[in-house]
């Protein structure tokens, strides 16, 4: 009965560097091609813009992910204050020994809540923060 030896093959290890190498080539092209991109007006401008560009709808997803963060812990604190409701009812019924899982529903509820309402918090300071730089690059310009 013939047995089976499952070995690495050695050009796996291989490729990889192959892969490595090619990545590093890759970005050494890539920074050349912007030195030379920066060195005339229109490839200047033509990065500032796409900075710019990529800055701006970075700062747009992070605001949207913390909305969605933000909403989708308060609705799970949701779900928490509709167990703590069921667990409330239990207790005041006399159906269960103790305190304890309503208890817990209500921190898990505070938690959550606690979470999605500082989540909208920050998205509220951040606009503000950029309210804020908006005006005073405004007057900036103006005084000058």
């Amino acid at each position: 009965m013939p047995t089976t030896i499952i070995v690495r093959p050695p050009a796996a290890k291989i490729d990889k560097m192959i892969a490595a190498q090619m990545a590093k080539k890759l970005a050494l092209i890539l920074r050349v091609a912007l030195q030379q991109l920066r060195r005339s007006r229109t490839g200047a401008a033509l990065i500032n813009g796409v900075y710019t560009t990529a800055r701006s709808v970075g700062k747009v997803l992070h605001q949207l992910f913390l909305e969605v963060t933000g909403f989708t812990f308060l609705a799970i604190a949701a779900i928490g204050a509709i167990a703590g409701v069921r667990e409330y009812g239990k207790y005041h019924a006399a159906q269960q020994a103790g305190p304890g899982r309503l208890l817990l529903a209500i921190a898990f509820t505070l938690s959550f809540a606690w979470f999605g309402l500082s989540s909208f918090w920050r998205v509220n300071r951040s606009a503000a923060k950029q309210r804020e730089s908006r005006i005073r690059s405004d007057i900036r310009s103006d005084v000058r």
